[in-house]
């Protein structure tokens, strides 16, 4: 069975519509989604974490440039300017560092 080109594009954009409301549902206050990637902001101190995509990220550590986070239950080390790394199915990445909170990328 073969569907007409104007039904596909209406299925494919509610599919596309329906991914966007689930990334977007899973952001919270520390957290800003657009329709493919979160950026997310982990205070520096014990135990803080947050909530991205269905996935904890919760700050283990830092330096000036790195930071070790768990992430999906896997520790990471991410440093300034590195490519993302694959960590429980989301691609992360760090975007800074400050004396008060780390800023890290994340897309699925």
């Amino acid at each position: 069975m073969l569907i007409s080109k104007a039904p596909r594009r209406i299925a494919v954009a509610l599919a596309s519509a329906a991914l966007g409301l689930t990334l977007l549902t899973g952001c919270g206050d520390d957290v800003s989604c657009g329709l493919d990637q979160c950026t997310v902001t982990i205070q520096r101190e014990t135990n803080a974490s947050v909530d991205v995509l269905g996935v904890e990220a919760k700050f283990i550590s830092a330096d000036d440039s790195t930071v070790t986070l768990e992430v999906a239950g896997q520790q990471v080390q991410l440093t300034t300017g590195q490519q993302p790394v694959d960590v429980g199915g989301l691609q992360v990445s760090l975007e800074s560092v400050t004396t008060d909170a780390v800023k890290v990328k994340v897309s699925q």
